[in-house]
């Protein structure tokens, strides 16, 4: 049986500075906006090219806001997807890779500066943060893995 990724469930602070951050800043796509009542309102936005989408609001987890780390977004080249998020006015840490060649660590430690010496699928990273302080990174990947 399929078991695809639908949804990402992000903790704000302020739900109508992520919609702005999201739909507004990143140009992700708005999917809804649903104020069901005071205490619980339900927004999705979903990055362009993803089959997953994020869903922010009022009553949604009882996670803190800025809390999660090492949500993920693949793209095919990370020089201009770094570019391009510095146009939106995102400030932007990177490219940078692991100093072990696998994934990356937790926060900052053991980064080197600059893109993968071979520029290899899977081995390029940079990150940025929404105004919550949830963590985002972006993985260059030019070739998939085989069975990906």
């Amino acid at each position: 049986m399929d078991m695809k990724l639908e949804v990402v469930v992000l903790p704000v602070s302020d739900v109508d500075r992520a919609k702005a951050f999201y739909a507004e800043r990143l140009g992700w796509r708005l999917d809804a906006d649903f104020p069901i009542n005071d205490g619980y309102r339900i927004v999705q936005v979903t990055p362009p090219g993803s089959e997953c989408s994020v869903i922010f609001g009022r009553g949604l987890t009882a996670q803190e806001p800025g809390t999660l780390h090492g949500l993920q977004l693949t793209v095919t080249d990370i020089v201009e997807a770094q570019k391009e998020l510095v146009s939106y006015g995102v400030e932007v840490s990177g490219p940078f890779r692991d100093e072990t060649g696998a994934f990356h660590h937790a926060g900052d430690a053991h980064r080197v500066p600059g893109l993968h010496p071979e520029r290899a699928s899977y081995g390029t990273f940079a990150s940025f943060a929404d105004p919550d302080g949830n963590e985002w990174f972006l993985q260059e990947v030019t070739e998939r893995a085989p069975g990906r």
